[in-house]
C-alpha cells in the first residue's frame, strides 16, 4: 500500500451533544383511501411505508380503503400486499429492504383494511366511499377525517377530484361557530402535468373544488431524511452559511443515477421520459434545497416562500445547455441488459430520453455567475444520489514550489442515496520536509451515528399529510415554475429526432453530457461508478 493511501480503521461514533430524541406529535384519527390500491406504486412503495407507520406512529384510530377497477376481495387484497412485502425480505435491490416482516405491526395494519371494487368515472363508486368513510368513522373511531390518495395515472387527477366534489367527500364540516369539525385532504402524485400549459389547467381545474391547503403535491425524494438534513445542515451551523454564495462557490453538481431500466414501465415513459420524470420534481425539488435563503422561521408557509423565490429567479433552461440520451445495450451490475428501444412497450425506433443533463443558472445576489449542473438517467454504472459542490480553487502564490496543477479543488458532497451521509476534501500537507499537498475527506455516514430505519420516503409525507404539514409538498406557484424553466427544452427536443442511442448501458451517460462541463473551461462531472468510500 502506497504510504497516500489512507488506512482503513474501525469507525465507533456517537452525538457529541444534543437534546433528547423528540418524539412525533399524535396524528389525528383518519381514515386513508388509496385510489389504485392494485397498482404498483401502492405495492412498492405506499404499503411498506405504511406498514414502517404501523410500528412508530400510526394513528390508533386509523381505517385504509383500497379503491381500484380490478376485481379484488379485502381479504385478497390484503394477501397480494403481504405477498409484496415478503418479496422485500432480503431483497437488496429492492427500495425497501427488511430482513424479516414484524408479523404484530403487519396484522394491526391488516385489520383496518378493506376493498372496494369500481370505475373511477362513475358516480356510484364515490357512494361507495362514502358509505365505507361512514363504517369507518362509526366502528374505526375516524371522527370524519380522510385522505383521498391519487396513486393513479396523471389523466384521472382532475376527473377524480371533481368527483370528489360534486359527491361532498372533500366537504369540511362546520359547526354553528364556524369551527372546523373534521378535515378533507387530497394527495396527488407526480407527474403534475407534463408541461407548463397543463400543470397550469390542472392547477385551475382542482383549485375549482379543493383548497390550497387541502392539496398535497407529493415527491417522495423529501421525505427522505438526507433530504431534510440538507436545510439542517446548512441553517443550523454557523461554519457554512457564510461561504454559502458565489464568491466562494464556483459551481454545483447534481446527480441522480439509477441502475434499473424502464423494464416494465415502457407504455408510461413512452409518453413522459427522463426530463419530465425526474427533474420538475426530484431534481428541482433538490435544487431548492441547496439554493434557498435562510427563511425567517421554519414553518410551512416560510419555507415554501424561500424555494418559490428560487424558481422565480431562474431563467428558463437553454436547449444549447442541455443533452438528452438514451441507453443502448451494455452491462449493469455485471448483469447484460436491453437497449431502451428493446424494452416491452417501447417503440422501436423511441425518440423519448433515459438520460438528461442541462446547465442552469439563479440570477439572484447569491447565486449569480454560479452554474448548477445536474444529470439523471437510467441504466447508469451505479445507483447514487448526491449534491456536490466545488468550492473555489486556492490562490497558488503561496505554493509555487508544488506542482499546483495537481491540486484538487474542495469538495462538498451531500449522499442521498445508498451510503446517506457528508463528505469534505481538503487539501493537507503530507508528513515529512517537503510542503507537498495531498487530498484527503472527512466523512459523516449516517449509519456510523444513528440506528438504521426502514424508510422508502413516504413515511414521513404520510404521516405530514396526517397532521396537516405542507413543508416538504409542492405548491402550485412552484410546480408552475418548475415546468416554466424546462418547457423550451421539452419544445427544441419535440420538434428534432435524437441520434438514440447514445450511451452503453452500464457508462456514466452520453459523451455530450461531458462536453457540456468541458465549455467552461477545466469542470468535469465526478464519476458515477467510484464506490462511495473513495468518493472525494
Amino acid at each position: 500500500m502506497s504510504d497516500d493511501q489512507p488506512t482503513k480503521m474501525p469507525r465507533t461514533a456517537q452525538v457529541v451533544a444534543s437534546p433528547p430524541r423528540r418524539q412525533a406529535s399524535p396524528a389525528d384519527p383518519c381514515a386513508m383511501v388509496i385510489f389504485g390500491a392494485a397498482g404498483d406504486l401502492t405495492k412498492r412503495l405506499l404499503i411498506p411505508a405504511l406498514y414502517n407507520l404501523s410500528r412508530t406512529k400510526m394513528p390508533e384510530k386509523f381505517a385504509l380503503i383500497g379503491v381500484d377497477l380490478a376485481e379484488n376481495t379485502t381479504e385478497s387484497w390484503r394477501e397480494s400486499l403481504y405477498g409484496t412485502l415478503k418479496s422485500f425480505v432480503g431483497n437488496a435491490a429492492a427500495e425497501f429492504e427488511i430482513d424479516r416482516i414484524d408479523e404484530q405491526a403487519w396484522k394491526r395494519l391488516a385489520a383496518k383494511m378493506s376493498y372496494i371494487q369500481g370505475d373511477l368515472t362513475k358516480p356510484e363508486l364515490y357512494e361507495k366511499i362514502r358509505g365505507a368513510l361512514g363504517e369507518a368513522e362509526k366502528t374505526g373511531g375516524t371522527q370524519g377525517n380522510a385522505i383521498f390518495y391519487l396513486a393513479i395515472a396523471d389523466r384521472f387527477f382532475g376527473s377524480v377530484v371533481e368527483h370528489l366534489g360534486k359527491a361532498r367527500l372533500i366537504d369540511q364540516g362546520q359547526d354553528r361557530d364556524a369551527k372546523q369539525q373534521f378535515w378533507r385532504r387530497v394527495v396527488v402524485e407526480k407527474p403534475f402535468g407534463h408541461s407548463l400549459e397543463s400543470a397550469r389547467e390542472l392547477n385551475a381545474r382542482i383549485l375549482r373544488t379543493l383548497r390550497e391547503d387541502q392539496i398535497f403535491r407529493i415527491d417522495h425524494f423529501l421525505g427522505k431524511d438526507t433530504v431534510q438534513s440538507i436545510m439542517a445542515f446548512r441553517f443550523a451551523n454557523g461554519l457554512f452559511e457564510p461561504i454559502w454564495n458565489r464568491d466562494r462557490i464556483d459551481h454545483v453538481q447534481i446527480t441522480v443515477a439509477e441502475t434499473v431500466g424502464v423494464e416494465r414501465r415502457g407504455k408510461f415513459y413512452e409518453e413522459t421520459g427522463a426530463l419530465r420524470d425526474m427533474v420538475p420534481n426530484h431534481v428541482f425539488s433538490l435544487l431548492s434545497m441547496v439554493a434557498m435563503e435562510p427563511p425567517a422561521s421554519f414553518d410551512a408557509a416560510s419555507i415554501r416562500t424561500k424555494k418559490a423565490e428560487v424558481f422565480a429567479a431562474m431563467p428558463a433552461a437553454k436547449p444549447a445547455r442541455a443533452v438528452r440520451g438514451q441507453y443502448g445495450a451494455g452491462d449493469v451490475l455485471r448483469k447484460q441488459v436491453n437497449a431502451y428501444r428493446h424494452e416491452p412497450n417501447v417503440a422501436p425506433d423511441s425518440n423519448v430520453e433515459t438520460y438528461v443533463a442541462m446547465q442552469l443558472e439563479i440570477d439572484n445576489w447569491r447565486w449569480a455567475g454560479v452554474p448548477f449542473y445536474f444529470r439523471t438517467g437510467k441504466h447508469m454504472s451505479q445507483r447514487t444520489t448526491e449534491i456536490a459542490i466545488r468550492f473555489k480553487q486556492a490562490p497558488y502564490a503561496a505554493f509555487q514550489g508544488t506542482p499546483v496543477e495537481t491540486l484538487r479543488p474542495n469538495w462538498l458532497v451531500l449522499r442521498i442515496a445508498p451510503d446517506e451521509g457528508i463528505s469534505l476534501q481538503f487539501e493537507v500537507k503530507r508528513r515529512g520536509p517537503v510542503v507537498d499537498l495531498a487530498a484527503v475527506k472527512m466523512d459523516f455516514h449516517y449509519d456510523d451515528w444513528f440506528p438504521k430505519e426502514p424508510n422508502v420516503g413516504y413515511e414521513t409525507l404520510i404521516y405530514d399529510v396526517m397532521i396537516g404539514d405542507p413543508t416538504l409538498f409542492m405548491r402550485a406557484d412552484i410546480v408552475e415554475q418548475a415546468w416554466r424553466i424546462v418547457q423550451p427544452v421539452l419544445d427544441v427536443w419535440a420538434a428534432e429526432k435524437a441520434d438514440f442511442p447514445n450511451y452503453d448501458s452500464g457508462s456514466d451517460g452520453p459523451k455530450a453530457a461531458d462536453e457540456l462541463l468541458a465549455r467552461d473551461g477545466e469542470r468535469a462531472w465526478r464519476p458515477v461508478a467510484v464506490p462511495a468510500e473513495q468518493k472525494p
